[in-house]
């Protein structure tokens, strides 16, 4: 027997792990030789009987056709679906064919669809099992024999009997627990809110300022909203190219138009004028007052001996309605000499102004006869602009067409006849509007 076909029979080697943990023959004589071609045949036995045991389970080709026979039953979709993949088209053009397929389905279909997609990924065949995974000590017998190792039934010759090292379980991050207590909430805010107590003392005031200054914003945000028209008011300036006006004898560079208008060169204003209002209440007159300049109707008409008088805003709120807030708004800036004109029926009216004064609202004698004139117009608006403290008042007296053509009594625009106790204002403002709602 040659020596390469000699090993050594691990039975005769000491059952009893020695010093470093291995084996070892008690004596040297108790080796036993052993054929070795005999060992590698009984290996081979094993592994020819491990797949004896897996091909015993297969399954009757008949019944497994059979069944495939019953899962092969298509709808009509299934059926456009395995024609498409049978034709040998490109997959593109399948993916392409089958996409304009899909889209115009009705809805109904399309729910077909997916379900038999559901259906046919749930369905598996009976016959399909997966084969046993081995064992841990049937892989190990497997890798040894293939060495060399394992002889027949026995154990390796040189195995090393210390357990396998036990992996460390790692220990789980502590959840936070339900049901805290208020105290330890609150805890975890202060924690947070403050960095884990890292702030210092000037970030505190950083934050204080920061808050500070957005209030601020904000409030300034709101006065402005509701009183804007104190700050606006004195930035509505006259055109740049409008200068003291010189006076005008003749009406030729003034031309009448249909809608009556007042025309103040100096101030760069021509503003419609409302000459239909008969009432004069003064809620009435300030609703008036939203469409553009109103004529007081206690007073005498242009044309006609006596003091026609019209109002018009200074300021107004930006957001109230109307688009003539600022008519009068730079109405301070005439002075005597300068001229204004009146268009009505068809006709120019030319004022020279004579006097500019300011007075209470209750002064209403100013809508009466000027005294020694004898036909003029006043102009009358709020002063300052925005508020309705006091009214300015501006007369003009009637240079053209010639006194002598004007009709009327002066009697018509006299006091007697002037029905409100103040003379109208500016309006209720966002704030007035708010407050009377409010209560």
């Amino acid at each position: 027997m040659a020596n390469d076909d000699l090993f050594f029979d691990p039975s005769s080697v000491n059952p009893e792990p020695q010093q470093g943990g291995y084996l070892l023959p008690q004596k040297a004589n108790d080796l036993k030789p052993i054929n070795r071609s005999e060992e590698r045949e009984a290996a081979a036995a094993v592994i020819r009987r491990k797949l004896a045991q897996i091909y015993a389970e297969e399954p009757d080709a008949t019944e497994e056709i059979a069944e495939d026979k019953g899962i092969q039953h298509r709808s009509k979709h299934q059926e456009f679906m395995h024609e498409l993949s049978t034709s040998g088209k490109p997959l593109a053009d399948i993916q392409t064919e089958w996409h304009h397929y899909y889209v115009t389905l009705p809805d109904k279909e399309k729910h077909e669809v997916w379900q038999e997609f559901y259906a046919s990924n749930a369905h598996s065949s009976q016959y399909f099992k997966q084969a046993p995974k081995p064992v841990a000590s049937e892989v190990l017998q497997a890798q040894l024999v293939e060495k060399g190792l394992v002889v027949g039934d026995h154990q390796p010759a040189m195995l090393a009997v210390h357990p396998a090292p036990k992996k460390k379980t790692p220990k789980k991050t502590p959840t936070t627990k339900v049901g805290r207590s208020s105290a330890a909430i609150k805890d975890t805010i202060v924690k947070h809110a403050t960095a884990g107590g890292k702030l210092k003392a000037k970030h505190h005031v950083q934050s204080l300022v920061f808050g500070l200054s957005m209030g601020l914003v904000v409030i300034l945000i709101f006065l402005f909203g509701f009183f804007n028209e104190f700050f606006i008011a004195p930035f509505i300036q006259p055109s740049r190219h409008a200068s003291a006006t010189p006076l005008i004898l003749s009406t030729d560079g003034v031309a009448p138009t249909s809608t009556p208008e007042v025309i103040i060169p100096k101030i760069n204003v021509e503003i419609p004028v409302n000459y239909t209002e008969t009432s004069t209440d003064e809620a009435t007159i300030e609703n008036d007052l939203e469409s553009g300049i109103v004529h007081y109707p206690s007073t005498v008409m242009p044309g006609q001996n006596g003091n026609a008088a019209f109002f018009g805003h200074s300021s107004n709120n930006i957001f109230n309605k109307g688009k003539y807030k600022f008519a009068f708004v730079q109405l301070h800036t005439l002075v005597p000499g300068d001229t204004f004109y009146l268009t009505n029926a068809g006709k120019v009216y030319v004022y020279k102004v004579i006097t500019k004064d300011i007075v209470d609202p209750s002064d209403v004698a100013v809508l009466g006869p000027v005294a020694g004139q004898t036909a003029t117009a006043t102009l009358i608006t709020c002063d300052p602009p925005g508020t309705s403290l006091h009214r300015l008042i501006i007369v003009g007296q009637q240079i053209s067409p010639a006194v002598s053509t004007n009709t009327g009594a002066a009697s018509a625009g006299s006091t007697s006849q002037v029905g409100p106790a103040t003379l109208p204002g500016n309006g209720p403002t966002a704030w007035t509007r708010l407050w009377r709602w409010v209560f």
